[in-house]
């Protein structure tokens, strides 16, 4: 959580309006002849938990996944149906009147931009369903490494992996019952199986629910079957140990804000020179955002890519040119030499050696460059 704080991604505003919608439909009463909802407390807490689900989706929009376990769970319930629009009607309004705004702007952005600026629905048009055989062998690598990367052996990594997995699934089957946060999850798991990017940051921002939910099956198995007691303390002693040492590691050696230091760096000595560059330029660049904050210049993204099924497609040199040309770039900044773009970047300068004029370099093979039109 440090480490998408750092760097200023919306995770952690993310997990507070997760808590507090999921809290908010919790506490909603099960029966609809019950007068409790009806009450002062009670009459707020369906907006309550509406207008978290709406800020959510606002924030990431992965957060449909909460609105769709939210009324899932609360129907499961038998609960009113008054109870359920003041639930689902405000995270309904929120994804439509973003999603029209998001659909009639897309029309304005260039096609080698779709997996970046454009709608979700770009990602899986092209990925299609691919990601699937891969996403979900892989959704629980990233927990495993916090609790067993510190195992040199394999076959015994292997085996609390596994086991560990079953007991989070054993969890999450018994927190459906009793909480809008398992099907919330649920839903959340079937979208990152679908999404042909890495599960990790998106795991980060739930971590505290799989955790209570893990040790919700962990103190079930030990509460009804005591034979296993010992094992399920064994396991329990090897993930908290793991992950304690994990994070031990990550505080002494200040993980938390490294990609921010290193960033930051980078472009503190990359921006003065930007800054002396023509009001009119535009800049091709990585980290395009940043360039445009800091120095006012227009800024479009250097890297592209596009997905052939579940395999990432790069453009051609001509492609790359003519989008180039498309956008009005007059310079390109190459921030790293180890970056994707610095592959896309040699294509094009291989292939149109006179369009490209060095004006500055930086140490570790960073450039600038200037774009001789017509050439």
């Amino acid at each position: 959580m440090l480490a998408t704080q750092g760097v200023l991604f919306a995770e952690p505003l993310l997990s507070v309006l997760l808590v507090i919608a999921i809290v908010a439909a919790d506490s909603l009463p099960a029966s609809p002849l019950s007068t409790s909802w009806r009450g002062g407390q009670g009459v707020r807490s369906p907006w309550l938990a509406g207008a978290a689900c709406a800020l959510a989706l606002l924030t990431r929009s992965i957060a449909i996944a909460l609105i769709a376990g939210i009324a899932c769970f609360l129907l499961l319930r038998r609960t009113s149906r008054r109870v359920i629009a003041a639930v689902v009607l405000p995270g309904l309004a929120a994804a439509v009147m973003w999603g029209l705004w998001v659909v009639t702007h897309a029309r304005q952005i260039d096609p080698e931009l779709a997996l970046g600026y454009g709608t979700y629905f770009a990602h899986v048009s092209q990925a299609g369903l691919s990601a699937v055989v891969v996403n979900v062998p892989d959704m629980s690598r990233p927990l495993e490494a916090l609790a067993f990367g510190w195992i040199p052996l394999r076959w015994l990594y292997a085996i609390l992996a596994t086991v560990s997995l079953a007991v989070g699934l054993y969890g999450l089957w018994l927190v459906s019952r009793r909480s809008a946060i398992g099907l919330s999850l649920l839903f959340y798991f079937v979208i990152l199986a679908i999404w042909p990017h890495p599960p990790d940051r998106f795991l980060w921002a739930v971590l505290p629910w799989l955790v209570l939910m893990w040790a919700a099956a962990l103190f079930e198995l030990w509460r009804r079957w005591p034979r296993v007691r010992i094992p399920v303390a064994v396991l329990a002693a090897f993930v908290a140990g793991g992950y304690l040492q994990y994070e031990y590691r990550g505080s002494r050696g200040h993980w938390w804000d490294a990609q921010a230091r290193a960033i930051s760096a980078n472009f503190t000595e990359l921006l003065p020179v930007i800054q002396n560059l023509p009001d009119s330029a535009v800049v091709a660049t990585d980290d395009e955002a940043l360039v445009w904050l800091y120095s006012r210049r227009r800024a479009v993204p250097l890297y592209l890519e596009s997905f052939r099924g579940r395999e990432l497609i790069r453009p051609t040199p001509i492609e790359h040119r003519a989008y180039l040309d498309r956008m009005g770039v007059t310079h390109i900044l190459l921030a790293s030499a180890t970056s994707p773009s610095a592959l896309e970047l040699r294509g094009l300068i291989g292939a149109y050696p006179s369009s490209f004029t060095a004006i500055y370099r930086w140490p570790d093979g960073r450039w600038l460059f200037a774009m001789n039109r017509g050439q």
